[in-house]
């Protein structure tokens, strides 16, 4: 009896099941090695000021000299039960400073990798380059616009109304986090699909790649042992020296 169909199908549903929770990989490390969000915005329009607000104190030096902040200042915090790590970045312009363009290109470069921008707008400004999807837009100095929704790091208005929001995209975030949340974890998980994969392509091939389809099959057995920890002490103790760097 051709049991071929039958064993396409189970590779297939095992398949899905593995690449479900390599996609929730990203999320569980940052539920738990904490969110990073970005604040973004030109020279001089509050970015400081707004970190220090939600910080609580005074971590970031603020003046009226446009281009203070010249590296990027990491602030650690707790936002209802999720860990974040603001990040304060340089104002974004056209400099002939040295100095200020290599914290603007370091500015872009952590923007673009965080979990979140919020984008603090005084004017049309567009951050085109840098917008992803869910990113948060405000207006800047709202104590210097009455009656526009927006938020101060001055006055303090408008602060909750950004933290729930930060919080409702992470939070959205946070739910998609899988099961794996170490290295080994996800590499144990992508070992077995990579095996997968290879067995579903020889079924393809016919009963003349049967016994390569049986031997993929048990590629991905071994990985996924090592990941429910089927594995013998020593195959054990090898891998936890192996997480250590040894030398003078």
């Amino acid at each position: 009896v051709d049991v071929t169909p039958e064993v396409r199908a189970l590779l297939c549903e095992v398949r899905h099941g593995i690449e479900t929770e390599l996609a929730g990989v990203r999320a569980a490390e940052r539920v738990r090695a904490g969110f990073e969000v970005a604040i973004v915005g030109a020279p001089n329009v509050g970015k400081s000021t707004l970190l220090n607000r939600l910080a609580g104190r005074e971590a970031a030096i603020t003046s009226d000299h446009a281009g203070t902040t010249r590296d990027v200042i990491e602030v650690r915090m707790d936002l209802e039960g999720l860990p974040v790590t603001i990040l304060d970045t340089a104002g974004l312009r056209e400099s002939d400073d040295a100095v200020e363009s290599i914290g603007i290109a370091r500015a872009k470069e952590r923007a673009a990798t965080a979990d979140l921008r919020v984008f603090l707008r005084d004017g049309d400004e567009s951050f085109d380059e840098l917008v992803q999807p869910d990113d948060i837009f405000v207006r800047a100095k709202a104590d210097l616009h009455p009656g526009e929704p927006g938020v101060s790091g001055l006055t303090g208005e408008g602060i909750d109304r950004l933290i729930s929001l930060i919080v409702d995209r992470l939070a959205t975030r946070a739910q998609g986090a899988g099961l794996a949340i170490r290295v080994r974890h996800e590499s144990a998980m992508r070992s077995a699909l990579l095996a997968l994969k290879g067995a579903e392509r020889r079924l393809e091939e016919g009963d003349r790649a049967t016994d390569l389809a049986a031997e993929e099959l048990r590629a991905a057995i071994r990985g996924l042992d090592s990941l429910v920890g089927r594995i013998d002490v020593e195959a054990v103790l090898g891998e936890i020296f192996s997480s250590f760097c040894l030398g003078k």
